[in-house]
């Protein structure tokens, strides 16, 4: 029991961090090219309080972290804010700002995985490699990564849709936004099908080689 609770406080922060700042680079991002819906909304902020969703900021991550504790194998662990409102046609040039928009998010998480490589490298040099912040900045690492690879995937509603929507010329970006109803259900069928991971994986492992130039 202790060795549970222990993971899931090594993840809470991380976890919150990660979605926090995804979410308001989102609003940040759109606020710099015309929208200022999500500032109105009060979104463009790093208070957790104001992004966290209670199913998937808190819910779905403690019960992702204590299935992989009770089963004893790996989970892919991943959550969700209340997503920022974005009116992308208030953008300046709609369909060309969305890949900035939507590129903000992923980069966030970069930027972090980043900035947790960087305290890990401090807690290892000053020999604090068995402590419990030693271990946050692990998680904070792979979480960030995790978020980064999931959310540049090229389904719509994820980041990744947006920006290859944008890419598209327009009438293959109409058409392909047409499963964005349905984008949800397609990751949650690659998740229990073990093939999302097949797919993030490669992204992740980009992500990985980055990150490793500053250890």
């Amino acid at each position: 029991m202790n060795d549970i609770i222990q993971t899931i406080a090594v993840y809470a922060i991380p976890v919150i961090f990660a979605i926090t700042l995804h979410e308001a680079a989102h609003g940040y991002v759109a606020r710099l090219f015309g929208d200022p819906t999500a500032q109105q909304a009060g979104r463009v902020t790093l208070n957790p309080i104001k992004h966290i969703d209670p199913v998937g900021t808190l819910l779905v991550p403690v019960v992702i972290l204590l299935t992989s504790k009770l089963m004893g194998a790996g989970g892919l662990l991943f959550g969700w804010a209340k997503p920022v409102p974005v009116d992308f046609g208030r953008l300046r040039h709609p369909k060309r700002d969305m890949l900035w928009v939507a590129l903000a998010g992923p980069a966030s998480n970069l930027l972090m995985a980043i900035l947790w490589v960087l305290c890990f490298r401090i807690y290892r040099d000053i020999g604090l490699d068995e402590s419990f912040w030693y271990e946050m900045a692990q998680a904070g690492i792979s979480v960030n990564l995790v978020l980064m690879a999931l959310n540049l995937l090229p389904i719509l509603p994820l980041d990744g849709g947006r920006i290859l929507f944008s890419l598209l010329p327009h009438r293959l970006a109409w058409q392909y936004s047409r499963i964005e109803p349905y984008g949800l259900i397609i990751v949650l069928l690659l998740l229990v099908t073990d093939v999302l991971w097949i797919l993030m994986e490669p992204i992740f492992s980009l992500g990985a080689s980055i990150v490793n130039w500053f250890l």
